[in-house]
């Protein structure tokens, strides 16, 4: 059984780009409205498998276009500039399909690359809730005779309710008490519509509104040998598989900045001007001219981070040594916290140089800052701070694993 949708075949890196422009400007038409009425984009998101983009990532021998990570990158940043909530909704979905392309066996990649080129979307279940670190999972995968069978709860799992399949991290144990960070994972891949198998909508964060990132139950699900990749082994070898993921982050970050820079000049353009400035329009106020300098250049040095990022990942896929994964991760964390500093900022000066009106709740602006203080919270900068610092200092090199 296969994916029921049907999706286009892309030629190329340029025509990606110009889908995902295309794509763009008819999410950002409804993008505020579906954020304050908490509308999920299921119309969106069957556009988006739809289009082909999806599937940029499959290797060209499985029938894909192996899309470099800096296209990728700049794929997550224009659709984020539209509506971030759309943008985050595949992140999971490249972050597997990359643990496919590292630990899959052939006929895995025959199978999955397959669905995935017929428009299939997968979303994860990867975090779990509790005092327990973020590294270690209860969700247990335990060996029957012709299979695995799977337990456990998860949260967050980001368009789960849209998927054809859901990823699923699990501990390789019989007991989820006994669990901890040294018990090998590996990632089963389930069907959206197993039985078993319940999603439940109960995203409730103040940004990010319409990811769908809601709660996974699996009550004792059959999973086939043939749906299990190791998960593990991926970081017992120089990788890129965390800091892919990190600069997909990173580019919705950097998204959510672009597109609140543009509101920015939107709404100073309809801004009264400060009697003591005794100019006609507020966009000649000097004051609010500098701001709007300063603005541009926090937004456009985290888009050429985000884009040199890419081009290291990108090195490093094609050469991994521990040198060159270290590298990116290092440029991937870069790239991070400008990402995080200038959508953080970016949003609030929206409002500044917008002026009172631009408080308004009809105009809903303020989706930006929550999308932004939202989204930012993944992997902590101050950590990534710390490896930047390191490695600037000492050379040291970075956790191998870079995202859980």
């Amino acid at each position: 059984m296969t994916t029921s949708r049907t999706a286009t075949r892309l030629a190329d890196t340029d025509e990606a780009l110009r889908v995902a422009s295309a794509l763009a400007d008819e999410f950002a038409a409804g993008a505020s409205r579906r954020d304050a009425e908490r509308e999920l984009p299921r119309e969106e998101i069957r556009a988006l498998a739809a289009s082909g983009l999806l599937a940029v990532t499959v290797p060209t021998e499985y029938g894909g276009i192996a899309a470099p990570y800096e296209v990728v990158a700049e794929i997550f940043r224009i659709l984020a500039s539209a509506d971030p909530s759309i943008a985050q909704i595949p992140h999971s979905h490249f972050t597997f399909l990359e643990a496919i392309r590292s630990q899959g066996s052939d006929e895995q990649k025959r199978f999955f690359y397959g669905e995935v080129l017929g428009g299939a979307l997968f979303a994860n279940a990867q975090s779990e809730r509790g005092s327990r670190a973020v590294n270690i999972d209860s969700t247990v995968l335990r060996r029957q005779r012709d299979g695995y069978v799977l337990t456990g709860r998860k949260f967050y799992s980001t368009g789960a309710l849209f998927a054809d399949w859901i990823a699923v991290r699990a501990s390789l144990s019989d007991d989820p008490d006994a669990t901890d960070a040294s018990t090998p994972k590996a990632v089963a891949f389930v069907r959206r519509d197993t039985t078993g198998l319940t999603v439940v909508d109960d995203w409730d964060g103040m940004g990010q509104r319409t990811t769908a990132s809601g709660t996974v139950t699996l009550d004792d699900i059959e999973v086939p040998d043939a749906a299990i990749v190791p998960y593990t082994p991926i970081f017992e070898a120089p990788t890129t598989y965390g800091a892919q993921a990190q600069l997909l982050h990173s580019a919705i970050d950097v998204g959510i900045a672009t597109g609140a820079l543009a509101e920015t000049v939107v709404q100073a353009g309809r801004a009264r001007p400060h009697f003591e400035a005794d100019v006609e329009r507020a966009v000649d106020d000097p004051l609010l001219v500098q701001i709007a300098g300063e603005a541009t250049v926090t937004v456009r040095a985290a888009q050429a981070l985000l884009a040199e990022a890419g081009r290291a990942v990108d090195r490093a896929r094609a050469n991994p040594t521990a040198e060159t994964t270290a590298a990116a991760s290092i440029e991937v964390a870069t790239a991070k916290v400008a990402a995080t500093r200038a959508a953080v900022e970016t949003a609030n000066i929206l409002f500044e140089l917008g002026g009172t009106r631009s408080a308004s709740g009809a105009a809903n602006l303020s989706r930006y800052w929550r999308d932004a203080r939202t989204h930012t919270l993944h992997d902590a900068t101050r950590w990534k701070l710390q490896h930047i610092g390191r490695w600037t200092l000492s050379g040291t090199h970075p956790p191998r694993y870079g995202v859980l």
